[in-house]
């Protein structure tokens, strides 16, 4: 049996050419016929609290899907050309974990997790190593590590001669665990200090001390041996909970006023702001134009993305040369340093100077 199939294409042809008329027609007008809704998230109001019954256990309910907290420095205005992203769920994560990282005479160690978790294995690093822990104090973040001369795996850690004359200096290792300038990481670095006998207690530890040669490249090899072997512990790690008293307070605070961020304030010395700084800009794609460390200020073009675009042919084109569009400062005010922005004077665009630093926040902590 066969089957017959036949097409009436002039009555499909018939209909299809009205068809494509009318998208034409739409695609022309810009599809004016469809609501642009991709503001209304900027003025909806906020909704209100969910209640639970007074017999309601609290303790057994929360957020199954968390939505992230909104900081004075994330409300400012939204403007078209900036709405903003999603938040990256990975940025918090460091791209290299256990970096060993230097600057102005300073160096530690860079670890992706909280200073009470890295306490004990950092204790037990001190320990494994032959160095012991003759004094601690988890409130300080100190570990001080017994005479090193006598204990051999300590000797060859520090590259001390096997066979030690009667005029060898005595030295001992300390070690400070301090939150770092980034949220959610911590700081570990290493000093090796020259004594004349065993120390009764801890030495005192000069923040922003810068190291000679000699005592950087000390802790430059215990640093590095300390990462490898923290590395190999990143399954078995333990919870400090005499290192919850350690001082926890953010190094970097964003201060505003009126809910407008109008300052950034480092608890740092001025050689490390000022390189955080110039990361977080480079990290933001803030184009820098010119700079002076000395005189602490730089030269930025933070125009946003419609003021940037040249035309409706821009793509033709090579990007735009940055302009001087505003003014970061890096200067201490009452004992701390502080970073402001301002407007370039030659620049007559938005004053987007607390956007500026709402950015350069969020690079920085």
């Amino acid at each position: 049996m066969a089957f017959l199939f036949r097409t009436e294409v002039k009555r499909v042809l018939g209909s299809v050419a009205p068809a494509t008329g009318l998208l034409f027609v739409l695609a022309a007008s810009g599809c004016s016929l469809m609501e642009d809704r991709s503001e209304r998230y900027v003025n909806a109001k906020e909704g209100e609290q969910l209640r639970l019954p007074d017999t309601a256990d609290e303790s057994r309910f929360g957020q199954a899907m968390p939505v992230r907290e909104v900081t004075t420095a994330d409300s400012g205005r939204m403007y078209r050309s900036s709405i903003p992203e999603p938040p990256d769920m990975t940025s918090e994560i460091l791209d290299e974990n256990y970096v060993v990282e230097e600057l102005d005479g300073q160096m530690w160690l860079l670890i992706n997790d909280v200073p009470g978790r890295v306490w004990p294995a950092v204790s037990s690093y001190m320990n494994e190593r032959g160095l012991g822990v003759a004094h601690d104090s988890p409130q300080l973040g100190l570990l001080q590590s017994e005479l090193v001369n006598f204990s051999k795996r300590a000797r060859t850690l520090l590259e001390l001669d096997s066979d030690p004359g009667p005029s060898e200096d005595m030295l001992v290792v300390q070690t400070r665990v301090a939150p770092g300038v980034r949220r959610k990481t911590t700081e570990v670095q290493l000093r090796v200090h020259e004594v004349e006998s065993n120390p009764d207690g801890l030495l005192s530890w000069q923040t922003g001390e810068e190291l000679t040669a000699e005592g950087l490249a000390n802790s430059k090899r215990l640093l590095e041996d300390m990462g490898e072997f923290l590395r190999g512990r990143d399954e078995s790690k333990s919870y400090s909970r005499a290192a919850l008293g350690m001082v926890s307070e953010p190094l970097v605070r964003l201060i505003s006023e009126n809910e407008e961020p109008v300052a950034i304030e480092m608890d740092l010395d001025y050689g490390r702001a000022w390189s955080e700084v110039s990361r977080a800009l480079d990290e933001a794609e803030v184009p820098v134009l010119d700079l002076n460390r000395s005189e602490g200020w730089f030269n930025v073009d933070f125009r946003s993305e419609s003021e940037r675009e040249s035309g409706w042919f821009d793509w033709f084109s090579d990007d735009e040369e940055p302009q001087h569009t505003f003014d970061l400062r890096l200067e201490e005010q009452e004992g701390a340093l502080v970073v402001t922005a301002a407007r370039a004077a030659e620049y007559s665009g938005d004053d987007r100077s607390s956007e500026l630093l709402s950015e350069l926040f969020e690079y920085l902590y």
